[in-house]
């Protein structure tokens, strides 16, 4: 469970904390700014509730030796009226947010959850190397198809220079991915990072949450409110689908690529941040630019180096490691015995469109698995989006003789348990005369032998290998 700490002097609000989080989060408690310093340097807690007002050592002193203890630690700010000013002080400093007491428990319950989700993506880590598959304790961009190979060397050479990147390509493809990894490799990756999809807020709440608002700015705007882009000040923003941000926010994101400087809504004080953008879309941006729904000067800004994400419809080569990877991460979520996946089904997955790439296969197989009736995925586990008959079918082009495949799948059926063991002989006996089967069909071209068996070049040189298939056979199925 994650761990919140409450630093206040007063002891009913930590028992309301208490009362309220206990179920769903340890709830640590400090009675002063003095105690969570001691509490934070021993333990760190994933976030931290303060009143702002203590005796012995204020919020704000405490705000800022927490920040030099641990920079990315989020801290939710309470107060009354009366220190109001100083709750927008604490903000500009890095406070996450700030409520007045006595505090609504909604409001609270949300902010906690966005604090703590913001938390997770910056600790959670990118490993870019594919061999390392088996670990789950991060994020993997799996995928050792040349198309990646691609995108692994770009962000390896724009990671650790101080630049703005543009990440291209369709939802699913994983932009976001792509910059997390380009932060957890910066020379900022000890600051601040933070999402923003600038197509989930209205355009202008957006421009609220970015750039903040003065006092009076309108008719709610009651304080100051500071923006994320002052917030994360020396860190990295995201900025998610900016295709999709109105031409008068792309003006003020100009201004703040190119001076790094901006105003609050509403205000003439000119505010300088020091921060990293990484946009992405899913748009094309110079058909955006050309029909006048982007900036042309902000295109060049943004555009000073471009990572484009392919479709998985153009990378199939790495679907079954895709699928592997997916089939442990999402077996130990849905706490299930699924182990591994028939040719078959690998067939039905390579032979798919995915339109919802990466992100659709993790669903389907996610769905595949809480399907799955014994430990190996087979074909009738598998269900589309856009499949409306359960299984989506092979196109006739693509398609193997299944008569071998389709008695494994009958044999799974009605014995879940005879793959229980890898080296079980009717398994071996199956998979070894489907390979030979491929490679006859395709006059022994391990490329398209591997497509139609709807697994990788490496995955088919590993059965071969395994049972002794010579490299090259014959149109008329004898070994040369």
């Amino acid at each position: 469970m994650k761990k919140i700490l409450v630093v206040d002097d007063e002891p009913n609000v930590h028992y309301s904390f208490k009362k309220v989080f206990s179920e769903s989060y340890v709830v640590l408690s400090a009675s002063s700014g003095e105690e969570a310093v001691d509490i934070i340097s021993r333990d760190t807690p994933d976030l931290v509730i303060m009143d702002i007002r203590m005796p012995g050592m204020d919020g704000i002193t405490t705000l800022r030796k927490i920040k030099d203890i641990d920079p990315k630690l989020h801290i939710i700010i309470m107060t009354a009226y009366g220190t109001m000013e100083t709750a927008v002080e604490a903000m500009r400093l890095g406070a996450y947010d700030y409520t007045l007491k006595p505090f609504d428990i909604d409001w609270m319950k949300t902010t906690i959850s966005s604090a703590l989700s913001v938390t997770e993506m910056m600790k959670r880590k990118v490993v870019l190397s594919p061999s390392q598959e088996g670990e789950l304790n991060g994020d993997i961009m799996v995928g050792n198809s040349h198309e990646m190979q691609k995108v692994y060397k770009y962000i390896g050479q724009v990671a650790g220079k101080d630049i703005t990147v543009l990440l291209t390509g369709e939802s699913g493809t994983g932009k976001e991915l792509a910059a997390r990894a380009i932060y957890k490799h910066s020379i900022r990756r000890d600051r601040l990072f933070m999402a923003i999809n600038c197509a989930a807020i209205p355009d202008n709440l957006l421009e609220s949450e970015l750039f903040g608002y003065e006092k009076g700015a309108f008719t709610d705007a009651r304080l100051r409110k500071i923006g994320k882009l002052e917030q994360l000040s020396g860190g990295t923003i995201l900025l998610d689908e900016i295709g999709d941000m109105s031409l008068l926010l792309q003006a003020k994101m100009l201004r703040v690529l190119q001076e790094m400087e901006f105003e609050r809504l509403g205000g003439n004080e000119t505010i300088k941040v020091d921060i990293r953008v990484i946009a992405a879309t899913n748009k094309d941006l110079k058909k955006e630019v050309t029909e006048g729904r982007f900036r042309e000067d902000l295109y060049y800004r943004l555009n000073v180096v471009s990572i484009c994400l392919p479709p998985l419809r153009e990378r199939k080569g790495d679907i079954e490691d895709l699928v592997r990877y997916f089939i442990k991460k999402s077996a130990v979520e849905l706490n299930k015995e699924v182990k591994d996946i028939t040719p078959s089904a690998l067939s039905v997955l390579a032979a798919y469109h995915w339109p919802g790439n990466v992100r659709e296969l993790e669903n389907v197989v996610k769905k595949a698995i809480i399907r799955c009736k014994s430990n190996i995925i087979i074909p009738e586990d598998i269900s589309f989006e856009d499949d409306t008959n359960g299984v989506y079918p092979l196109r006739k082009e693509e398609n193997l003789d299944y008569s071998l495949d389709g008695i494994l799948d009958r044999l799974l059926e009605q014995s879940p348990s005879l793959l229980s063991n890898g080296d079980n002989d009717v398994f071996s006996f199956l998979e070894k005369m489907l390979v030979i089967k491929a490679l006859m069909k395709t006059k022994g071209n391990q490329v398209k032998a591997a497509e139609l068996l709807g697994i990788n070049r490496n995955s088919l040189r590993r059965r071969m290998e395994k049972y002794g298939i010579q490299k090259e056979i014959s149109i008329s199925g004898e070994s040369q």
